[in-house]
């Protein structure tokens, strides 16, 4: 049975229909590059398991204290291995990201030291942390500062402004490697590994951090191979490959790791504690499948950012970018434009299809967000799934997709519905 008559049973039209197929047809060359990657990505995660001496004995579980863990503590040798960190810290009880972030930033500060970002503001969730917005337990409230500088409007690093941002008491500088919600670029980590050297050259002493999240896998090479001090990430995004429940974790030098260790448990009891809880087979089979998934959930977005380019709408990055991470960014100008594309990819999830996405308050979020996601795991955004503020310029950002063929659909659920909804006429895609 040809693939076109089983989209048709989705409601599919045969204008929608060929105007994906043409563009993904034209992606393939591209595409044979994505795989290469992970294929090198994919071989390095297993030479560090064996390394490792992962063994079957890895996968069982613990429970109470977790004392003397073998799945656990082999698990964060092998994120150390793969990411070339002297240690790791690989934790079901870390959340999401958001919580691996501020794990690692109070563990590693102190009251009257000062954090910097040379990329701008971070992401939302981060600002109540950081203490931008009011919130109980925040840095802020610590003692410890926080500011900024923008990247220039070219999208290039502001090099004045960070010389002059970077003070006696900057103990630490974060870089958001993903662009979050905000219109800057993605960052590669040659970009990273510039930006460090320069900070460096500046404030030797500064622990440098990066949040990983959404980029892992999509080069050969990850910010501790540049000179990070730790780089720091949420398993329910690529390194669990859709298979991790939950978890986060936060790779770097046995000092950052060992202080994130003592404020995520206890001083005195860091790393000894915490049991696996029977999720040692899943986050070790879940980095096992990290490459492949993040390779799918790439090719995905630079499918939707060609399907839309082509229909004159703003993307970022454009079809023919290099790509640092998983997430495409559409912008409709409209409100109703990402409430429909949010409704066309929902209804591609193989959990939840039924259900209308609608906007509404999240915690964290100054704004309303529209969030569409139907997940074999709550809230994991290696899945197929898209969100967005709704707020001006209103945009909207997809990722995930555990195969290729998962996020193509998607894709095309989305424009399937923008037909229906009358924001993009079948004539634009003969």
């Amino acid at each position: 049975m040809k693939s076109e008559n089983i989209y048709k049973g989705f409601g599919i039209c045969d204008e929608v229909y060929g105007y994906c197929s043409r563009i993904a047809e034209s992606l393939k060359p591209r595409f044979e590059k994505i795989d290469e990657i992970a294929e090198y990505n994919q071989a390095k995660i297993i030479r560090a398991m064996q390394e490792a001496r992962v063994s079957e004995a890895c996968l069982l579980e613990t429970t109470g204290y977790g004392y003397n863990d073998i799945g656990r503590d082999t698990l964060e040798a092998v994120y150390a291995a793969a990411f070339h960190t002297e240690d790791a810290l690989v934790r079901s009880q870390i959340v999401c990201g958001t919580h691996a972030l501020a794990t690692a930033l109070f563990g590693n500060t102190r009251p009257g030291d000062a954090v910097f970002s040379p990329v701008g503001l971070p992401y939302d969730t981060l600002q109540e942390v950081i203490g931008l917005r009011p919130s109980a337990g925040s840095l802020k409230e610590y003692g410890v500062d926080f500011s900024y500088v923008d990247l220039l409007p070219e999208g290039s690093f502001d090099w004045e402004g960070i010389r002059a941002g970077i003070r006696d008491n900057t103990r630490l500088v974060t870089i958001q490697r993903s662009r979050g919600y905000s219109d800057r670029h993605s960052l590669s980590v040659a970009e990273i590994g510039e930006l460090i050297r320069f900070i460096r050259s500046i404030k030797p002493d500064a622990v440098i951090m990066v949040d990983n999240c959404y980029g892992e896998f999509i080069e050969t090479i990850e910010p501790t191979d540049v000179g990070a001090d730790m780089i720091v990430g949420s398993l329910i995004k690529n390194p669990g490959g859709g298979i991790a429940p939950v978890g986060g974790y936060i790779a770097g030098t046995r000092r950052c790791v060992e202080n994130a260790a003592a404020r995520l448990t206890a001083p005195g009891l860091g790393k000894e504690v915490g049991p696996s809880l029977g999720n040692s087979r899943l986050l070790y089979q879940g980095f096992f499948m990290g490459p492949h998934v993040a390779a799918s959930a790439e090719k995905g977005a630079i499918f939707a950012a060609n399907i839309y380019e082509g229909l004159g709408f703003d993307v970022t990055p454009d079809g023919r970018e290099p790509r640092e991470d998983i997430i495409q960014a559409i912008t409709f100008h409209d409100p109703q434009g990402v409430i429909s594309f949010s409704k066309g990819i929902q209804k591609a999830a193989p959990v939840d299809s039924f259900v209308t996405p609608e906007p509404a308050p999240m915690p964290g979020y100054s704004d309303q967000v529209i969030m569409a996601a139907g997940c074999f795991i709550s809230g994991s955004s290696i899945e197929l799934s898209c969100d967005g503020p709704l707020r001006e310029p209103y945009t909207v950002y997809f990722q995930g997709g555990l195969t290729w063929y998962h996020s193509k659909f998607g894709v095309m659920m989305s424009l399937q519905q923008m037909v229906e909804d009358g924001f993009v006429q079948k004539e634009r895609l003969i």
